[in-house]
């Protein structure tokens, strides 16, 4: 049997680091944008955040927020979090589509393809790469128009 002896200081330690970042977490989903909020959520719960209202977003944000502070902070500052939501948005919204094999996006109205999507990778994190280059600022305008 393995006996240890009890550090009540270090401890305390570890608990208000625990506890202060979750402080951080919360307070970043109390002051976050529900578009942010909304794509922050989706990376957690899929696409059922499309059909959830403002109030159960911010609910839902903040037990991620609660439950795991490290991954939630995380999530809020990686901009590809936004433009993979903007990508499924303009799925759902039937301005773009997703190949049925999940290798290629195309325009929805004329079927050209806007690019294909590396071996193993997941295709809404390759249509954020994409939209980051000079093409792809092109398609995420006229998109961002579509969606409004």
């Amino acid at each position: 049997m393995t006996y240890y002896e009890l550090d009540n200081v270090l401890e305390a330690k570890d608990e208000l680091a625990d506890i202060e970042i979750e402080i951080e977490a919360l307070n970043l989903a109390r002051n976050l944008e529900i578009e942010h909020a909304e794509a922050v959520l989706r990376v957690e719960q899929g696409s059922a955040v499309s059909k959830m209202t403002s109030s159960e977003i911010k609910r839902d944000l903040l037990l991620f927020a609660r439950r795991s502070p490290e991954t939630f902070i995380s999530l809020v500052e990686d901009d590809n979090v936004q433009l993979r939501n903007f990508g499924i948005k303009a799925v759902e919204a039937g301005i773009i589509q997703l190949s049925g094999d999940q290798r290629s996006f195309h325009w929805a109205t004329n079927n050209k393809k806007l690019m294909s999507i590396p071996f193993d990778e997941n295709p809404y994190s390759a249509f954020a790469a994409y939209l980051k280059t000079d093409e792809g600022v092109e398609v995420y305008k006229s998109i961002e128009k579509k969606l409004k």
